[in-house]
């Protein structure tokens, strides 16, 4: 069985005692930590990593927390992914303006860990189910991220693993478009060097594991743009 990926939190907190005692319950619950002190380093981390959720803490040196976000649901390679904000401000104002920043949950100080980590992983099921190790199913493909295994109107379908991760990554947005850069990023990772080309060969891969036994092809091209599936 292939080893299942860990979800990938930024943590953006700079009271270093807050930052240990989270990040030690983060990783406890399975999840890859990567902390971030300030806001300007935070935006930084979260270009490089593309990370699957991002805990943020609002008052933060030099660009607050708010800014942050309001950067991160800005920009369209960052958009989508889920924001959790922090703070010890729990007027109704104060949660309201977290929202409508774009914040996908808020959390008052003090809080309770063990709350905290079953909304994040309530939030994760929802935007990146594949991470969280859930059942996918788009038509007659069905994709069973906790044992790696793929279904095609009920028969199995053989996937490497960069095909797996491909097929799981265009699942949990049915629809939507992926450009060859956000795939590589997505499915190989920042720190890897690989052609945009490499994308087609595996998309290729793909396509004719997942029509062997007949079917109709799920993936679409779009010119000039990418790929989606459906």
């Amino acid at each position: 069985m292939l080893a299942q990926r860990q979800p990938v939190i930024v943590l953006v907190e700079d009271e270093s005692a807050q930052r240990e005692v989270l990040s030690y319950n983060l990783e406890a619950e399975g999840f890859t930590v990567v902390p971030a002190t300030s806001g300007d380093e935070a935006l930084i981390v979260i270009r490089e990593e593309t990370p699957d959720l991002i805990l943020l803490d609002w008052m933060l040196p030099g660009v607050s927390g708010i800014e942050v976000c309001r950067q991160i649901k800005a920009r369209p390679e960052t958009r989508g992914i889920p924001v959790v904000m922090i703070s010890a401000r729990s007027e109704e104002l104060d949660r309201v303006r977290g929202l409508e920043t774009g914040a996908d949950d808020y959390v008052v100080k003090p809080y309770s860990v063990a709350e905290l980590m079953a909304r994040l992983r309530a939030l994760l099921r929802r935007t990146r189910p594949a991470a969280m190790g859930e059942q996918l199913m788009f038509g007659d493909i069905l994709l069973d991220a906790a044992e790696h295994r793929v279904y095609r109107a009920g028969k199995p379908i053989s996937l490497g693993p960069t095909e797996f991760r491909l097929l799981s990554t265009l699942m949990e947005k049915p629809g939507r478009v992926w450009s060859r850069e956000s795939l590589l990023d997505r499915v190989w990772g920042r720190d890897i060097y690989v052609d945009t080309r490499t994308v087609d060969v595996h998309i290729g891969r793909l396509r004719k594991a997942l029509m062997r036994e007949g079917g109709d092809d799920p993936v679409r091209t779009v010119r000039g743009a990418g790929y989606a599936l459906g």
